[in-house]
């Protein structure tokens, strides 16, 4: 029992976290940028187009967030989030260092945990999963195919990304 309260208590922390990041990307709410500021800054690192990678990163953010936030499809939220993670890592922070001080992956690299450990853990007594699962999904090698194509499908953004914009540029 207190394994699925912490499981449903770490399940909407992290899946609210998530829908607000991507509903700043996708929206502009909570301060965000919206598709066409996101887009921009995601052009200047190379990602171009930018509103479509923008578009991707916040509809992976967005849903993987909320899957999480209601336990439902597991592997697949934590395996957006993941996603979405290691690209902000390889594109923005990695260059900064550790520490989320300077702008580091630090925070990211605890995202990648929660959503792993969430993966790993299940979803809980409290989630849709346990209402209705999916067969499917709770196979552990159906579950680790589905998460590995997905992390692969979010990486695969890094291999068709062009070099950055410069200042002079």
């Amino acid at each position: 029992m207190f394994t699925s309260i912490a499981l449903l208590i770490a399940r909407i922390l992290v899946g609210w976290i998530f829908i607000a990041h991507g509903a700043q990307k996708l929206f502009g709410w909570f301060g965000g940028y919206g598709l066409k500021g996101t887009g921009g800054f995601f052009e200047s690192l190379g990602m171009r187009p930018g509103p479509l990678f923008a578009l991707a990163a916040g509809l992976g953010e967005f849903v993987g967030g909320a899957l999480v936030l209601l336990g439902w499809l597991n592997p697949i939220g934590p395996a957006l989030i993941v996603a979405v993670m290691l690209v902000a890592i390889a594109t923005v922070h990695i260059s900064k260092g550790f520490w989320s001080s300077n702008g580091g992956y630090e925070y990211n690299l605890a995202n990648i945990a929660a959503a792993l450990a969430i993966a790993g853990a299940g979803e809980g007594w409290y989630s849709i999963d346990a209402v209705a699962p999916i067969a499917a999904l709770s196979q552990p090698n159906v579950a680790a195919i589905v998460f590995a194509v997905i992390v692969l499908g979010g990486l695969l953004s890094l291999a068709v990304r062009r070099a950055p914009k410069t200042a002079n540029a």
